[in-house]
């Protein structure tokens, strides 16, 4: 029969045109063979010369995910449950044929000696990409991936994944006729301050195909947790604190990803893992669960269901052809008190199986969070996540997660753990019966891959890759985002737009970050740096050295970064419980209203369960930056002050908005969006997508759990900043519509 395809070479791979639009890519390295039926090509993946269901690419994709997982030995499914640790392009701290990248003469896309190992002895096919130096390297690198496994076993390709990645830096600068690594739009706080599900899907939509041309298949997002205790470290990671909006905003997130033309599963699409059920943003005293101090979430408020609103009523009602998002990631925490076992969320069949997969009746894959089969160090220590079962070996614990329900362990790429627990299962119900179980979950895994059409053709055209990721079209879109995302919480006397009749001497001093420990206890050195690049304010305004010889001034700061974020080994040095409070304020701040005892408590490595910090004193690593302001108030007198907050935290507004004739706060954008507003080349459309709190007292009366119910600020000119507040040129922005 005649040919129904062409072949096109490409760099890396063979791609085979099918008259009915079908796209067939393959490695000639990878030594897998193309037959043809009905003049149609297919891949033959194990060389048996016969068509197998898996290898029709005509059936549908259940049919083959299900024929696969049934040949597959208990080795290949251990790997498919593995999720490798985050992998930079080229990895820093990892050899190449032996040596360090920078001596080994390697390009950076080459597989440094840990991948090799885990892609070929255990089989993984999931693989975390953080950092990559490029489109072209990411595109070269996914493609000599997807060789080396094609000619593998049963030909299983790698399901890249990325946590997200296009958030704006300060000092990246927009301009429509250049390119980049890729487009950048704000955090996903500026995406809920649009309160716009459109453009909240007109993002995924283009970051889906950005994910795609770097051979990326799965977004390890959104992450729908509701921020309703403002301490969180995370709350920049979320659409805020309201369920409705947060689950209107999920729903938007995953249909651009997993449906970016509308029309359902396709090559284009982006597999979503929505996270982190049944919700991670209520720890106690705002403390996250990446350390044993933050294990506990906690509901004072009796709120633990409204915290899957936004899954129930957005991942999980998707309109665009998908149905839900085909993965979840349940939180480190233990949900205290809400099961009869005080597990982490991974671990609690409650929670995994009948809540989720029985009472939400979700079938998807289930993949834990990082690490939380590993040991735990110490409470104040990153290190492993086995919260409520740390007195289990790594087996077991592997075993209780997949009893619970779990298809996929995160970090791990050894395969041995995951062998043991399946031995602990045919001990205590049977190989057959744990057979059906592994091959239960290797279905789930490998539906993913078939629907997204790894298997088809997993390649990268390096070409493309290079000229659209981060294209002009794209960097617009994302800049006119961040234009849309800024709230601005007063503007006094009508002071800005700044630049209305003529060109100001305009003051912006510099910024000084200094050094202290980040999250991860890591020492971060000390930054001083101008915030704005000078011909950005030149375009406007004519630059002033000083405040003496300035009309008006624009200050650039952050949100307070609270001092190692709840937790201090020094103070259990000193004989306390080393737990501390966690700060929205600049100045110094003693928690006189905390809780005299704490709800939860207890870890292997200490000796009580009362974590209170009552009484004791915090304080935030960029004080300087209030006292900034301070000074420039005093150096400026009466001439207009503006401050723009990168806010990562809903902040205690008390320190700052007397000082300030007019406030613009920015989530993660760019200076140059803040100075498009300043000058009124724009007008500030954002909403506040929380509560700013009326000062550290109104924090810690409130409930950790509860949504919307914290005392809000009170400015100089009697607006209250809530939820959804926001200022346009004519005054308070109208409600929107949720």
């Amino acid at each position: 029969m005649e040919k129904r395809y062409c072949v096109k070479k490409m760099e890396g791979f063979r791609l085979l045109v099918t008259d009915c639009g079908v796209e067939i890519g393959y490695s000639p390295e990878s030594g897998v063979q193309i037959f043809e039926r009905d003049g149609l090509p297919f891949k033959d993946f194990i060389g048996s010369g016969e068509l197998l269901p898996y290898e029709d690419w005509r059936l549908p994709a259940e049919v083959r995910a299900a024929d696969l997982a049934s040949r597959l030995s208990i080795e290949e499914i251990a790997g498919l449950m593995l999720y490798s640790p985050q992998n930079w392009l080229p990895m820093p701290s990892d050899t190449y044929g032996g040596r360090p990248f920078a001596e080994s003469g390697m390009k950076p896309w080459d597989l440094s000696d840990s991948q090799l190992k885990f892609l070929t002895a255990d089989n993984v096919r999931h693989v975390l990409v953080g950092k990559v130096e490029s489109p072209g390297t990411a595109a070269r690198w996914n493609n000599r991936v997807q060789a080396l496994c094609e000619g593998r076993g049963h030909g299983i390709p790698a399901n890249n994944s990325s946590d997200p990645r296009h958030y704006a830096t300060a000092d990246a600068e927009f301009a429509a006729g250049c390119g980049g690594k890729i487009s950048l739009w704000s955090n996903m706080l500026g995406l809920a301050a649009t309160f716009s599900p459109e453009m909240v899907e007109a993002f995924a939509r283009t970051a889906a195909r950005e994910y795609r041309l770097l051979g990326i298949a799965t977004a390890l997002s959104p992450q729908a947790d509701l921020g309703t205790d403002p301490r969180w470290y995370r709350y920049s990671s979320t659409f805020g604190c309201d369920p409705h909006l947060v689950a209107a905003l999920t729903r938007a997130y995953a249909d651009g990803f997993q449906s970016p033309d509308g029309n359902g599963w396709s090559t284009r699409s982006v597999n979503t893992m929505a996270k982190h059920w049944p919700g991670g943003g209520s720890g106690e005293g705002g403390r996250d669960a990446h350390y044993g101090n933050g294990k506990y979430a906690v509901y004072p408020g009796g709120c633990y269901e409204q915290h899957k609103i936004p899954f129930l009523q957005g991942a999980f009602a998707l309109k665009g052809g998908t149905g839900k998002s085909s993965a979840i990631m349940p939180y480190y925490t233990i949900s205290y008190n809400q099961t009869h076992e005080n597990v982490g969320n991974s671990f609690n069949r409650d929670i995994i199986t009948r809540q989720l997969r029985e009472e939400a009746r979700y079938d998807g894959v289930v993949c834990t969070d990082w690490l939380i089969t590993h040991d735990e160090v110490h409470p104040g220590v990153h290190s492993g996540k086995p919260w409520g079962v740390e007195r289990m070996t790594e087996a077991e614990r592997h075993y209780k997660a997949l009893m619970a329900g779990v298809d996929q362990f995160g970090g791990n790429d050894r395969k041995e753990p995951v062998l043991e627990a399946y031995r602990m299962g045919v001990a205590e119900h049977g190989e057959k019966w744990m057979r059906e179980r592994m091959e239960q979950s290797a279905r789930r895994l490998l539906l993913n891959m078939f629907r997204t059409g790894l298997f088809d053709n997993p390649y990268i055209d390096v070409e493309e890759a290079e000229s659209t990721v981060g294209c002009p079209e794209f960097m617009a879109q994302g800049y006119r985002q961040q234009l849309a995302s800024v709230v601005m919480l007063k503007n006094h006397a009508g002071v800005l737009p700044l630049a209305k009749n003529r060109r100001l001497r305009l003051f912006i001093p510099q910024r000084r970050s200094p050094e202290g420990p980040n999250y991860w206890r890591q020492i971060i050195p000390e930054r001083i740096y101008d915030p704005v690049q000078r011909h950005i304010v030149e375009r406007d305004f004519i630059v002033a050295e000083d405040a003496a010889s300035a009309d008006a001034a624009v200050v650039f700061i952050e949100s307070p970064h609270s001092y190692l974020m709840g937790y201090d080994r020094a103070d259990v040095e000193r004989g306390g419980n080393g737990y501390i409070p966690i700060s929205l304020q600049y100045a110094d701040y003693t928690a006189t209203d905390a809780r005299e005892h704490s709800i939860a408590g207890g870890d292997p490595f200490e000796d009580f369960t009362d974590r209170s910090y009552r009484g004791k004193t915090a304080h935030t690593i960029n004080r300087c930056d209030m006292e900034l302001v301070q000074r420039t108030r005093e150096a400026m007198g009466n001439r207009p002050l503006i401050v723009a907050i990168n806010m990562l935290n809903p902040t205690v507004m008390g320190e700052i908005e007397p000082l300030a004739d007019a406030i613009l706060v920015g989530f993660d954008v760019q200076s140059q969006a803040i100075m498009d507003i300043v000058a009124g080349h724009n007008e500030p459309q954002g909403r506040l997508p929380f509560q700013l709190p009326a000062s550290m007292s109104a924090v810690e009366r409130h409930f950790e759990d509860r949504p919307l119910d914290i005392e809000c600020y009170r400015d100089a000119d009697g607006n209250v900043y809530d939820f959804a507040f926001g200022m346009g040129w004519g005054g308070v922005l109208p409600a929107p519509e949720l």
